[in-house]
């Protein structure tokens, strides 16, 4: 990457390289000693710098794609993301009684939207921007508008 590109990108606040490495060291820590402590606070501290929130315990499977940056972004610390996943701007996955959303294999998610509850999103499921969801949402579907549309996408 060329320096120009780098400097640009750590001014706007996009550069994650260090937030993800700090990520994978947390979780390779394991969930006792002060070494995970330690880990869970820079982490904390370095998505507080990005402007958003990625919760200590959220299980992320392989590559999560955050296009605008962590900014404005909330996961909470029970969520489970699958594979592949889009998150956009200024999207929350939130809990409720300690139960958050289960989020798919190939998910998009737009700018703005909310996915709330102990709730399961199926895989290949696009949410628009500023959809709140907090029922159910099975594979293949399209998320839209206030309240809830469920659209059903192509096989």
């Amino acid at each position: 990457m060329k320096i120009r590109r780098r400097i640009i990108d750590y001014s706007r606040g996009n550069n994650l390289h260090h937030f993800w490495r700090l990520y994978r060291l947390q979780k390779k820590a394991g969930d006792e000693g002060m070494i995970h402590d330690i880990l869970t606070f820079l982490l904390s501290r370095c998505a507080h710098r990005h402007g958003g929130y990625i919760g200590p315990d959220t299980v992320i499977k392989n590559h999560l794609s955050l296009p605008h940056g962590l900014h404005g972004v909330f996961i909470s610390r029970y969520a489970q993301i699958g594979e592949n996943c889009c998150i956009y701007q200024n999207v929350t996955i939130g809990e409720v009684n300690r139960k958050a959303p289960v989020i798919g294999n190939d998910c998009l998610i737009g700018a703005g939207a909310v996915i709330i509850g102990d709730i399961k999103i199926g895989s290949h499921v696009k949410i628009g921007a500023g959809a709140v969801v907090n029922t159910n949402v099975p594979d293949n579907y399209t998320v839209v508008s206030q309240p809830m549309r469920m659209i059903k996408g192509e096989e």
